[in-house]
């Protein structure tokens, strides 16, 4: 007769993140130990259990696939990038089919250089047209290229050739996560349905607050006409249907010159520095404090965007705030704020900046 403990053995362990998974909480938690040097191991376990979950819940494969590789190109994203979080970077995207004998290749690759030298980093798609015209402008040393593979156009350029800063991906996804994750400001060159797409997702996540502040530019020729027509059809159609706020546009500028766009990438950050949210209020961190008159003229210009009865008050750092120690000597603007206006948002920036 079959050992029932055997039978019982065998059986499938229901699990949860939560600490309640017995033996198999103790062999993560010593698989972690062994390995040793693991920075936050409450992450790790969890990334560890929903592997094992989606194991016992997905009998495809193409599933399993999918998340593996997503994971492998999060992970290598995060090791590429993290010696260069103290450094701002500048993503921009354009067309890779521009030719390098146009205005518009000579103003990438000018942007490039200017903001190299202004201590930028840029990321670029690591491609021909626009992307090459800027790593070539910033140079290698000042270049990050997230690629995609693709059948055509999408091979390194030859500046990002052996550059370890270069990341190839499989999917768009997690591409254009490296695209703005790291990215302190956008810049956006002419091009075809790829960058219309980042425009558009760039835009998306800043009017809904799924990307903090930041400068995003659309940049052309003085007698280009390209952003024209997507102006005058956003306008028109979105604006004018109320499918979009007329604050939303307020998240774009354009520029002409890329030494505009430098310059007003630098005026951003001359006083705001960052922001975080701590419970249900917003954070932002300024690099010169504020005078307390200064705020009660902002509370009342921007009353609008605070919840019923919201305010605003300088503090120091918040007790939340303690996992970042480097960034505790910053000023503090606390904000009532009703995460919905984040076009008036952008202006609030603009603002403190101009102060």
């Amino acid at each position: 007769m079959p050992d029932s403990s055997s039978k019982s053995s065998s059986q499938p362990v229901v699990l949860h993140f939560t600490r309640t998974n017995g033996p198999v909480d103790d062999a993560i938690d010593g698989l972690i130990a062994q390995v040793g040097d693991v920075a936050h191991p409450d992450i790790v376990r969890e990334i560890i259990l929903a592997g094992l979950k989606a194991g016992q819940e997905n009998g495809g494969r193409a599933d399993l696939k999918l998340m593996n590789s997503s994971m492998k190109e999060m992970r290598f994203t995060a090791k590429v990038f993290s010696p260069y979080r103290k450094v701002r970077k500048v993503t921009v995207f354009g067309s890779a089919r521009t030719r390098s004998d146009t205005p518009l290749y000579r103003m990438a690759t000018d942007l490039g250089k200017k903001l190299a030298d202004a201590g930028f980093m840029v990321i670029t798609g690591g491609g021909p047209g626009i992307m090459q015209a800027t790593n070539e402008g910033a140079g290698p040393e000042h270049s990050f290229g997230v690629n995609i593979r693709l059948p055509f156009e999408q091979k390194p350029n030859p500046v990002l050739v052996g550059n370890p800063r270069h990341i190839t991906y499989k999917y768009f996804f997690n591409r254009k996560v490296a695209f703005l994750k790291e990215a302190d400001a956008v810049v956006l060159f002419p091009g075809g349905f790829g960058t219309l797409d980042e425009a558009m997702e760039s835009i998306t996540l800043l009017q809904t607050g799924k990307l903090y502040p930041l400068p995003l530019f659309c940049i052309d020729e003085p007698d280009g006409t390209y952003w024209d027509h997507l102006f005058s059809f956003l306008d028109n159609e979105l604006s004018g249907h109320g499918y979009i706020s007329h604050d939303d546009f307020g998240l774009i500028e354009r520029v002409t010159r890329p030494e505009d766009a430098v310059a007003r990438i630098r005026h951003f950050y001359s006083r705001y520095h960052s922001l975080r949210y701590v419970d249900d209020q917003l954070v932002m961190r300024m690099s010169t404090p504020l005078d307390p008159e200064h705020v009660d003229a902002l509370e009342k210009a921007f009353a609008d965007l605070l919840i019923p009865g919201g305010k605003m008050h300088l503090s120091g750092p918040l007790d939340d705030e303690i996992n970042e120690p480097e960034l505790a000597h910053l000023s503090r603007l606390v904000v009532d704020f009703n995460k919905r206006d984040f076009g008036r948002l952008r202006q609030l920036v603009d603002a403190i900046n101009d102060l």
